[in-house]
């Protein structure tokens, strides 16, 4: 399972470490694409197969669907870990995410959401773990 939080520093080519704690479960080639809230969502092969096979199960009559799909295949690319612990973030990404210097990658169970640091530690304050918790219920938690 994914989990944790962990800053680094990308370099001036774009490049981020992956933590070492995260690797085993990513994987060595794993696919990066845009996320919700302004992060980066990376998911290993396998669970990018499964996040894929839902998306193509949405309908095509159904434009909120389209663009949901539109949104997440768009800029979805293949990464590999090279011999230094390190992955490339292309430009395009890099952009969608705000990530410029500082990053934060967290571990949400089937993925990893790499976020600028800034926008994480934003985010991060303004989440109400208790009004989160009432709605859980509705959920079985």
């Amino acid at each position: 399972m994914l989990m944790g939080e962990y800053e680094h520093s990308l370099d001036a080519k774009g490049r981020l470490i992956m933590p070492a704690k995260l690797r085993q479960d990513i994987g060595e080639k794993f696919v990066i694409t845009k996320g919700l809230d302004g992060c980066l969502f990376a998911f290993s092969q396998e669970e990018w197969l499964n996040f894929e096979t839902k998306l193509k199960s949405l309908p095509l009559s159904d434009k909120n669907a389209r663009n949901f799909v539109r949104f997440f295949l768009s800029g979805a690319t293949e990464c590999e870990i090279d011999k230094q612990g390190r992955f490339l973030i292309p430009n395009n990404l890099r952009l969608a995410a705000e990530l410029e210097k500082e990053a934060v990658i967290i571990g949400v169970g089937t993925r990893l959401e790499i976020w600028n640091k800034e926008n994480w530690q934003k985010c991060d304050e303004n989440i109400s773990v208790d009004e989160i918790a009432e709605n859980m219920t509705m959920l079985g938690i």
